[in-house]
């Protein structure tokens, strides 16, 4: 930034002025605390870092060799602000403290069947009239987006500094995050029923950060007061009364499912590291016991935070189907400039204790269908395809299920002894590998191509796990030969825009 700007993005720069647009408080439902019992912790201090950013640990994350598409720069990732809920009780030792991404995305919850009208409602097919205002101001900020993101930053923590403990000492994310979950209000806004789970599922996952009501209106007016600078050619009466309204709505949604989830789940679970497993020099396969029962599906992830890098969460996904004595296995790989990923597999031992967040993503299995599964893994998104694969088989069902494990050498098949095993124990099962350096035993080149190459999967439904590029790549390919898009299941979405660090 030029060093002239008076944007309040800088240090040296003025106190924002003008007129700040008050926000109502939003209504908050009191709930029964949920009771945590104490978990032993070794600690290891590290010295307190740079900011540097690290890239987002997806589940999973690591760039890939086969996978040609590359992450786009509108690639839909959300911040948001969370449900009421006590602050959390702090870990033993360390004791992290709360970190929540406080700004949800501006999409109003729309009228369902049995809501009242309201000025947010539009015809069926056509744009509301609310949508088209806030449109039109996300186009208008775009080209500025990374000034008005500082700014709203700046408004914030002016106005309200005792906030910015709750983030992490490190912003160039959480700032990303911001125009990126304004990108997902533009693209969903008139679609009620994926704004409802949507909505419903920060407020419930955001719990951990220890967001509270009170927080919502400070966000909101920091909100409006940046989006009325840098989108002054759009912005009057009307516009303003649009995003007030559909702010309200948003985090009365999200206030409202947190409340309700606070009633009988915990906001964050301790976890001791039972065992840690170097695969590779890069992977390893941690496995930890919760500190109480951890309900989830195979094929979701959750977020991890560690004592050593506290207020950063990144997302792992369940490396196995939920087992009687509750364990929980993740694949972890070390990626460069990763804090949470390199503690993990570098630094974290059993007797170490970490936090999870709840259990997110939609990438589950359908039981009650007969149809094949073609299962798609790049490095570690193996993970959750493995679990999946386990799944179907305690569930009995002998239904076809095709897997492509897909790696950038055959040295990253760190996994592949344990697919294959499971291979040989069922019938239905087939595993591929294909890696870049062409070896004569498995198939070669980008693992789109390699699927495309294979089939028909017409009589499938394709579960996608691994880099977003190649998760991007691979729904490109499915669609071109034929496969309705509503049949192919992944989480790139919805991690990126909800769960994601």
């Amino acid at each position: 930034m030029d060093a002239k700007t008076t944007d309040p993005a800088s240090p040296a720069s003025p106190q924002p002025r003008g007129r700040r647009r008050k926000i109502a408080q939003p209504r908050q439902e009191p709930a029964a605390p949920v009771t945590r019992p104490a978990a032993a912790q070794r600690q290891e201090p590290g010295p307190a870092p740079e900011p540097e950013p690290e890239p987002r640990a997806s589940a999973p994350t690591e760039p890939s060799a086969y996978t040609p598409a590359s992450i786009p720069a509108s690639a839909f990732t959300a911040a948001s602000a969370s449900a009421p809920a006590p602050a959390p009780a702090p870990a033993p030792v360390p004791t992290p403290a709360p970190a929540p991404a406080f700004v949800p995305p501006p999409v109003p919850r729309m009228p369902g069947p049995e809501t009242p009208a309201s000025p947010m409602a539009s015809p069926a097919g056509s744009p509301s009239p609310d949508a088209l205002l806030i449109r039109r101001t996300m186009a208008e900020i775009g080209p500025v987006a990374d000034r008005t993101v500082s700014y709203f930053y700046a408004l914030l923590f002016i106005h309200h500094p005792e906030l910015r403990d709750l983030f992490p000492a490190a912003m160039d994310a959480q700032r990303d995050r911001l125009v990126k979950a304004l990108l997902t209000a533009a693209e969903h806004i008139d679609d009620p029923a994926a704004l409802g789970d949507y909505l419903s599922h920060l407020g419930r996952g955001h719990r951990k950060y220890g967001t509270r009501a009170e927080h919502y209106p400070a966000v909101g007016e920091a909100l409006l007061g940046a989006l009325a600078r840098y989108a002054s050619a759009v912005w009057g009466p009307e516009t303003e009364a649009a995003w007030v309204r559909a702010y309200a709505a948003i985090s009365q949604t999200m206030i409202d499912a947190a409340a309700e989830d606070e009633r009988h789940a915990p906001p964050w679970w301790q976890a001791e590291i039972v065992s840690h497993e170097l695969r590779t020099p890069d992977v390893a396969v941690v496995t930890v016991r919760p500190d109480q029962p951890y309900a989830f599906l195979a094929g979701q992830y959750t977020m991890v935070e560690t004592p050593w890098w506290p207020r950063i969460w990144r997302n792992y996904s369940f490396a196995a189907a939920p087992r009687d004595d509750g364990l929980l296995t993740f694949h972890i790989r070390a990626v460069p400039a990763g804090w949470v990923s390199n503690a993990l597999v570098g630094r974290a031992r059993p007797g170490d204790v970490v936090r999870l967040g709840p259990p997110s993503g939609s990438m589950v299995a359908d039981h009650a269908s007969d149809d094949g599964m073609l299962c798609l893994g790049g490095g570690t998104g193996i993970a959750p395809i493995k679990a999946l694969v386990e799944d179907v088989a305690r569930h009995g069902r002998r239904r076809p299920v095709e897997v492509f494990y897909g790696a950038r050498r055959t040295s990253d098949l760190y996994d592949l002894d344990t697919m294959l095993r499971m291979q040989r124990e069922h019938s239905w099962l087939s595993v591929r590998t294909v890696v870049a350096d062409t070896p004569s035993d498995a198939l070669s080149g980008p693992l789109p191509d390699a699927v495309r190459a294979h089939g028909p999967w017409e009589a499938y439904d394709a579960y996608l796990s691994g880099p977003p590029g190649m998760i991007r790549s691979s729904v490109d390919t499915l669609v071109r030969i034929g496969m309705p898009s509503h049949r192919i299941r992944h989480d790139l979405v919805q991690e990126l825009v909800a769960a994601g660090d």
